[in-house]
């Protein structure tokens, strides 16, 4: 195993000079000798990606090439979703994918064309990903979204949690990164009090509310006979027919019922950058079920299978950057690093870099309170908009569903608060709020 200066280097070999940049490392330089008496010269530059990248330039016939065989599995998979989030958070960035406005224009405006971007990215996740099922290169069944615990409480409140904080931060997890590498330092403050939370829900102060007052609320499926919460499986189980036939039934109607949902919109086939988006997305979540499913697939090292998801990997990539000498990579810190990355490249050569502040306290006061419901309300639903709303749709998981549901619910239903408080109390606002949405009866 290669210590963590290793991890990341660069070396070009010639005889019978030697020149190789290795981090993390102060810059300076030392000399040795090789077998034949040569003089090597030495340079040490510390870069942050160190763990992302092993790269080796070998001129010299006499030495040991090192290629990509040599790295460790776990690095082959950060790599590429390090990679796969440059890209997402480029087109992110420049396409303006945002599934909170997404909702603003349909609850304001009655416009669904952003919209539709996101459903195009679930169908053609689902549609990808189930085909990859079927062919056995992978099994969606290990993921995390398809547990035979079916934790209704949590994905209903979580989901509210966090629709409620993404509209008060302006933004979901992924857009909370895209907004941060293009200079916005209000998503920089939502992003820290996010991933803080998160990691208090998951191994800190809040894990007792998670698994003490939430966790008996879960269902337990095969108590039912039900395997898992696939909602293939459980109609298979209804109906009598073989899961597998189920899943291409289930997979075909979600599947292409989205895609033909958003393209049958003439409004939105005129839109290049949603295409763009939601074909990105989509096509992105189905690469990382392959990198981490087929690629991290090792009899040794073992890669959990997952694909985007980005609230518990905010508090991991905290947790990380906190204890780099003992910490490990892994493929969600990569994927959040690349996402801010991404964002940040593209805005710069865009020349769309901004640095955008508070405008006032209850400004302020907004972002901090979004970044707690996000944190928590996105690892109490085992997701976000794209951590449940996407890869977790991808593999056909019940909760997945109800979860995005709940997010949508959730967003809109602060949205028209917003708007109703303008003129009125906030009781009053929230019941003439849940009358417009058809979930109260209109106040007389």
């Amino acid at each position: 195993m290669e210590s963590r200066a290793e991890i990341f280097q660069l070396s070009i070999n010639f005889t019978p000079v030697r020149i190789s940049w290795r981090a993390p490392g102060l810059l300076q330089k030392s000399e040795s000798r090789n077998g034949r008496g040569g003089d090597f010269a030495t340079q040490r530059i510390s870069i942050l990606s160190s763990q992302l990248i092993s790269i080796s330039v070998n001129l010299d016939s006499d030495s040991d090439k090192k290629t990509m065989e040599e790295w460790s599995i776990v690095h082959k998979v950060a790599l590429l979703g390090f990679l796969g989030a440059l890209i997402f958070g480029a087109v992110a960035n420049k396409t303006h994918f945002c599934i909170m406005g997404s909702i603003s224009d349909w609850i304001n405006m009655g416009s669904r064309v952003r919209f539709r971007a996101w459903m195009l990215s679930i169908g053609i996740a689902i549609l990808g990903s189930q085909a990859m099922g079927q062919f056995g290169w992978i099994d969606l069944d290990t993921t995390m979204y398809r547990g035979s615990s079916f934790g209704l409480a949590g994905f209903l409140i979580g989901g509210i949690l966090f629709g409620v904080g993404m509209t008060l931060g302006a933004g979901c997890g992924q857009r909370t990164l895209v907004r941060v590498g293009g200079g916005n330092l209000k998503s920089l403050v939502v992003l820290i009090v996010m991933a803080i939370t998160a990691y208090m829900t998951l191994r800190g102060l809040l894990a007792p509310v998670r698994i003490d007052i939430f966790g008996p609320l879960s269902i337990d499926l095969e108590s039912q006979g039900i395997s898992n919460q696939g909602i293939e499986t459980i109609l298979a189980h209804w109906v009598g027919v073989s899961g597998q036939t189920m899943a291409i039934v289930v997979a075909l109607i979600l599947g292409l019922g989205t895609v033909i949902y958003a393209l049958k919109d003439k409004g939105f086939r005129a839109s290049g950058d949603n295409i763009l988006a939601g074909v990105t997305i989509g096509v992105l979540v189905v690469g990382a079920w392959y990198a981490t499913g087929v690629i991290g697939n090792d009899d040794f090292e073992p890669v959990p299978v997952e694909a985007l998801t980005f609230v518990a990997p905010t508090g991991n990539t905290v947790n990380y950057l906190m204890t780099w000498t003992g910490a490990e990579i892994n493929f969600g810190i990569a994927v959040v690093l690349g996402m801010i990355l991404g964002s940040f490249l593209y805005a710069v050569f865009s020349g769309n870099f901004r640095v955008e502040a508070f405008a006032n306290r209850a400004d302020m006061r907004n972002h901090l309170v979004a970044g707690v419901l996000m944190g928590f309300g996105g690892v109490l639903s085992f997701g976000c908009t794209i951590g449940q709303g996407v890869s977790g749709m991808s593999t056909l998981a019940l909760g997945s569903l109800v979860t995005l549901l709940s997010i949508m619910l959730g967003s809109a239903l602060t949205m028209k608060i917003q708007y109703y408080m303008l003129d009125d109390g906030f009781w009053s606002s929230l019941r003439q709020s849940l009358a417009d949405l058809r979930l109260f009866p209109a106040p007389k």
